[in-house]
């Protein structure tokens, strides 16, 4: 049997779902589908996030032949059979330029590679070529100097899986629509959730869940959670996630590791996923930990990235760790004070414009005009030097948005400033 997530897929630019950084009506890609003048791309990506199913709906918007290779299966070979094909008038049978979408292009060596520099020259085909590995590290750059753009593709968010499940719960030609199926309050949340971002995953797991559950039956926490194999304890996606974010917050706020592991533990077993998690541990690290642990930032984002990578439920790992060292470290939010004040000011207030000495003097003509004549060179002073950085109200005014702590490494950094200001 055709799997559902085979059968689901969109066949129109409307009904594709997600990537929304670079896909949506209006967007400069979008409008290269309905204008016909989309050129040859990389997308870069994870499985299941759209790439194959973008790449049909980009030459049937085209209305240009399309032909497929798997890079990990066919060579060379099977890329002069199409090119053949195309250049023969009597076998083309498109006015338009054809598609070759080659999937898993990472997996060809350099002499693959090659072999595609001259037609894409000559415009004789346009390639998408898809890839799970950073193109910059696994493609030519003689490749990519012939292929316009590279468009990274993302793990699709909970919100856009749910819309994907719904659809195939509705479709009666190609989904499971004549089934009757309904599901409860949050089992489709947690299905995407889940998934890991994979909506081939999840919409295979929906099928394999109405393939075997009475027609008119009701998906229960319980199917999903045996489906998964997974104990299904999921939060109300429109509050308590909220509510367990915050609490994880305050708890690493007020230096409370239990605590703080404690909400971790609930949106980890709730489903939350690690991007969530991941998103708000990054901004703790700045906006609560900052300049009293510098370096915490960095630790928090290595953690976050490992958890991305190992997935769960090695994941929760990774994760407890971030939370232990914010919760354990010393606190500052003077980054978060000072920029809120700074942009305040930006806003809401006129300031002056930029002092000339401080104006970009590398051009001809710029002294002419006064700029960068007075500027002082602080690692010529052997690394600080007094002078003015403000715009002349502000520094007039004396204003200060950076209020330096005395906690944790914080402390060291008030010291020098105020030896700077007494010099």
């Amino acid at each position: 049997m055709i799997p559902l997530s085979t059968r689901m897929r969109p066949e129109t630019a409307e009904e594709f779902c997600g990537q929304r950084h670079f896909m949506y009506n209006g967007s400069l890609f979008y409008n290269s589908l309905k204008n016909k003048n989309f050129e040859s791309a990389v997308f870069f990506g994870p499985s299941g996030t759209g790439k194959t199913t973008l790449a049909r709906i980009t030459a049937k918007e085209m209305d240009s032949d399309f032909y497929e290779i798997n890079a990990s299966v066919s060579g060379i070979k099977e890329l002069k059979e199409i090119i053949n094909k195309v250049q023969n008038p009597f076998m083309g049978m498109s006015p338009s330029v054809p598609y070759v979408y080659i999937d898993e292009i990472h997996r060809w060596n350099r002499l693959q590679q090659d072999s595609l520099l001259r037609v894409l020259e000559e415009g004789t085909i346009r390639v998408i070529c898809s890839t799970t590995e950073n193109p910059y590290f696994s493609l030519n750059n003689a490749l990519l100097s012939r292929i316009r753009a590279v468009y990274e593709f993302r793990h699709l968010e909970t919100e856009d899986i749910v819309i994907i499940l719904k659809r195939a719960l509705a479709d009666t030609v190609r989904g499971l629509g004549k089934l009757s199926i309904t599901a409860q309050k949050g089992t489709l949340e947690f299905i995407g959730d889940s998934s890991g971002g994979d909506a081939r995953v999840a919409l295979d797991t929906l099928g394999f869940i109405c393939e075997n559950i009475p027609v008119g039956g009701d998906i229960t926490p319980q199917i999903v959670s045996e489906a998964v194999q997974k104990p299904v304890t999921f939060f109300d996606r429109n509050e308590d996630k909220y509510n367990l974010l915050s609490a994880l917050q305050k708890s690493v706020r007020g230096s409370d590791p239990d605590a703080a592991l404690h909400y971790l533990a609930r949106l980890i077993e709730g489903g939350a996923d690690v991007n969530m998690i991941g998103r708000r541990l990054m901004v703790m690290a700045s906006e609560d930990v900052g300049m009293a642990y510098p370096t915490a930032v960095s630790i928090v984002t290595g953690c976050v990235q490992a958890s991305q990578m190992v997935g769960f439920p090695e994941a929760r790992i990774m994760l407890s760790q971030a939370v232990i060292l914010l919760a354990s470290c010393p606190k500052s939010n003077s980054c978060y004070e000072a920029i809120e004040a700074a942009i305040n000011d930006v806003r809401n207030r006129r300031i002056d414009d930029v002092p000339l000495h401080l104006k970009d003097a590398h051009y001809i003509g710029a002294k002419n005009r006064g700029i960068g004549i007075d500027y002082k060179y602080p690692h010529a002073y052997g690394g600080y030097v007094n002078q003015q950085y403000l715009p002349d109200n502000l520094y007039r005014e004396g204003v200060k948005y950076y209020h330096p702590k005395n906690n944790g490494k914080e402390g060291a950094f008030k010291r020098y400033l105020e030896s700077l200001n007494k010099s």
